[in-house]
């Protein structure tokens, strides 16, 4: 059965993946292989087998849906989210055990006193969602949450500045950040925007990431034309290795989704449908049982 399982999860992942890296090959090939020899599809399994057996056997031996929960940042970052929303999102993680609670830096504080006594820590945005504010003002929008007990900071990158090739520029704002973060013992997410970048500003944008010293590289706020991918995902675990951790998000609204995700490299999703993805992981669980 769990051959079954990782054989079920390697084709779904594929079937996300393959026809990018088709694309990519009628266009010139893509920076997942130091020389493209056309020979995709076989490229993409050796890439994914490893995490997807791990993540079978991993379900086998516990409960999928805790095990699911306990790598969700659980979100809500509307700018029509109200009090009482947030306060409801603050039940369900408490309910489901999920890694954060990620929400705009105005509620915060109401996250703080709702997850108070738990072990569920409170993650907030800076520079959200443009990335083009002031490196003194994200380095102060950061240490003012950490300073308030927030444990999680994922920050959007200059991205203006990374297209304009002005790497230094991008490096000292997550390093201002990242400092931020770490002097109060919080971590540090870096949200690149995969939507609009080109695949070298990718593996660039990674670079820095790491160059900086941030802690996690994260594809997407939610608020560009499209969110995470297989493909970025895929491509940002190829580029930092072990060195960083990698979060999906933006679009992930179902366990399919989640699974792809995982299976590409994701070690943390960021989803709006926390909820909703866990049932399904307790489905699929079920039905993983009877058969």
């Amino acid at each position: 059965m769990q051959d079954l399982q990782a054989n079920s999860l390697l084709e779904l992942a594929l079937s996300r993946l393959l026809p990018v890296l088709e694309e990519k090959l009628a266009s010139g090939g893509c920076p997942l292989c130091p020389e493209c020899d056309g020979n995709c599809s076989d490229r993409a399994r050796q890439l994914l087998r490893p995490r997807v057996e791990a993540l079978a056997a991993c379900w086998r031996q516990g409960d999928v849906g805790a095990d699911l929960a306990g790598l969700i940042d659980h979100t809500l970052l509307k700018a029509t989210a109200t009090a009482a929303q947030v306060g409801a999102l603050c039940q369900e993680a408490l309910e489901h055990r999920f890694a954060s609670v990620c929400v705009n830096p105005r509620y915060a504080p109401l996250c703080l006193e709702q997850l108070q006594g738990s072990r569920i820590p409170v993650c907030t945005v800076v520079g959200f969602p443009l990335g083009a504010n002031a490196v003194e003002g994200k380095a102060f929008e950061a240490n003012l949450a950490v300073q308030s007990g927030v444990r999680e900071v994922d920050m959007v990158l200059a991205i203006g500045d990374l297209k304009a090739g002005d790497d230094p520029a991008v490096r000292q704002d997550i390093a201002a950040v990242s400092a931020a973060c770490h002097a109060g013992g919080a971590i540090c997410k870096v949200i690149i925007e995969t939507a609009l970048l080109t695949d070298e500003e990718k593996v660039r944008a990674c670079r820095l990431c790491l160059q900086a010293g941030a802690d996690f590289v994260k594809t997407s706020t939610g608020f560009a034309e499209s969110g995470a991918t297989v493909y970025d995902v895929l491509l940002m675990r190829h580029t930092v290795g072990e060195r960083s951790g990698v979060k999906a998000a933006g679009g992930i609204r179902s366990f399919a989704d989640a699974c792809s995700m995982l299976a590409a490299g994701a070690n943390r999703l960021g989803a709006s449908a926390g909820v909703q993805l866990v049932r399904e992981a307790r489905a699929f669980e079920r039905d993983t049982v009877d058969s």
